[in-house]
């Protein structure tokens, strides 16, 4: 694992592959070997840059988490590395990250978002009870996190240029309006209801979103 400072934290992150520079950032109290298996495939195309966002996997804790700031955090690595003409894929928060960071730089020219809500009420709300419940109990920040943020204005959204696929599971713990206003307000987004899947079947450990990728981008 390689390491960089940014915002005061370092962040770890890996490199694998040859190709147009592709940035993967894993969802919420994961880490980036969620991509493994699909990075088997994409490595042959791209060089993969597998980041562990802050307070995740082996990179600077924090006690607080907000998704602006966690943008932030990988504009400021596209700018540090001097990476330009970015695929990015995020999925669930790293979705999030990415619709944020998307409306930031135009260093991104194409955005994979998985299983991302642009506030919380775009998630089912028996997954956001779920989350209540559990915080009542023990308060968690990334818990804290998910029942406060995000909250994407549509003048963020109309500002992303990169291509962008939005991605979602037939069974996805957001609700299907949330995906479907995402990719309407997005000029030029394409949308993919996945049959079937659920929030991650399709991306964790699993070969499934590479091979969708690789087929839309290729």
């Amino acid at each position: 694992m390689k390491t960089i400072r940014l915002n005061g934290l370092t962040l770890s992150y890996r490199v694998v592959g040859r190709g147009r520079p592709m940035l993967l950032v894993h969802g919420n109290g994961e880490d980036h070997r969620i991509f493994s298996r699909s990075v088997r495939l994409l490595k042959a195309h791209f060089t993969c840059y597998l980041i562990d966002s802050r307070g995740h996997g082996m990179s600077s804790p924090v006690n607080t988490f907000h998704y602006r700031e966690m943008a932030e955090d990988m504009v400021m690595f596209l700018r540090k590395k001097n990476l330009k003409d970015v695929a990015f894929v995020g999925f669930s928060d790293g979705g999030i990250i990415g619709l944020l960071a998307a409306a930031m730089t135009r260093r991104i020219t194409t955005l994979v978002a998985c299983g991302a809500n642009r506030r919380p009420k775009g998630l089912r709300p028996f997954f956001r009870l779920s989350l209540r419940i559990g915080n009542f109990f023990r308060k968690d920040p990334l818990r804290q996190l998910m029942l406060c943020e995000p909250d994407i204005t549509d003048q963020e959204l109309q500002r992303i240029r990169a291509n962008t696929l939005v991605l979602a599971g037939q069974h996805d713990l957001i609700k299907r309006k949330e995906t479907d206003e995402i990719a309407e307000k997005i000029p030029h987004a394409k949308e993919m209801i996945l049959p079937g899947e659920s929030h991650s079947s399709y991306v964790v450990n699993s070969d499934k979103l590479g091979k969708i990728i690789l087929k839309d981008m290729t």
